[in-house]
Order: C-alpha cells, then sequence, then structure tokens
C-alpha cells in the first residue's frame, strides 16, 4: 500500500481550504494549506516532502499563483490549477503546464485529481 500523500494547497477562499483539507485528511493526507503565496513558499522551504500540490489561480489584489507554481515546478513537484476563472488571466498563467480542475468541483474529486498527479504523474 503506497503511504499517504503530502498535498499543498494554495487557497484564498476560507471555505475552499478548509473543504479541501478536510477531504485530503479524510483520505489519509498530510495537508499543508497556505492562503498567500508567502505562506506557501515558506511551507515548500520547510517541509520535508510535498507529493503534490493544488494551486488557486487568483488570489485576489490581481494577485496569481504562478511564483509557487515555478517553484514547485523547480523543484519537479507536480501541481493542479484549481480555479473558476482562468480565461480572465494574463498569458503567464496560460503557459503553465498543468491540469485545471475548474471550481466549482467536489473537494474529494479535487483531492483524489492531486493524488492521482503525485501517485501515477497524472497531472
Amino acid at each position: 500500500m503506497p503511504r499517504p500523500c503530502t498535498l499543498l494547497v494554495l487557497e484564498d477562499e476560507p471555505l475552499i481550504m478548509m473543504d479541501l483539507q478536510f477531504s485530503g485528511e479524510d483520505q489519509d493526507c498530510t495537508m499543508l494549506c497556505a492562503a498567500s503565496c508567502g505562506e506557501a513558499l515558506q511551507l515548500i522551504d520547510k517541509a520535508d516532502t510535498i507529493d503534490a500540490a493544488i494551486l488557486d489561480v487568483s488570489l485576489g489584489a490581481g494577485k496569481t499563483c504562478l511564483p509557487v507554481a515555478r517553484k514547485l515546478e523547480n523543484l519537479s513537484i507536480p501541481y493542479i490549477l484549481h480555479s473558476g476563472d482562468l480565461d480572465r488571466h494574463d498569458e503567464t498563467i496560460r503557459t503553465l503546464d498543468a491540469k485545471l480542475v475548474a471550481k466549482p468541483f467536489p473537494a474529494e474529486k479535487v483531492i483524489a485529481a492531486a493524488i492521482a498527479c503525485a501517485v501515477n504523474d497524472d497531472c
């Protein structure tokens, strides 16, 4: 049986983050949750391992997940994009080579997609 996954979640909406966190814990994942790029980058630097990440594209005030996505890419950590408004972002975000899981989507299915990304390299 594979070991439980450690998943990073970058999400600025508290209810969505909580839903993802609880769904991940229900699937025996260790959840590292951040509401901003700064928090996510700190978690990445401190974590022993991160198997995959779920990144909200739009983080409010014109900020995006791009710095975190680039850091994850540099560390060869797979991630999925979880967004309801990808069409409103600049072309830089569109260059990210990641699976998009559009909002709204059930949290357990988002977690399942992240686990598949980590375990089967299905991103």
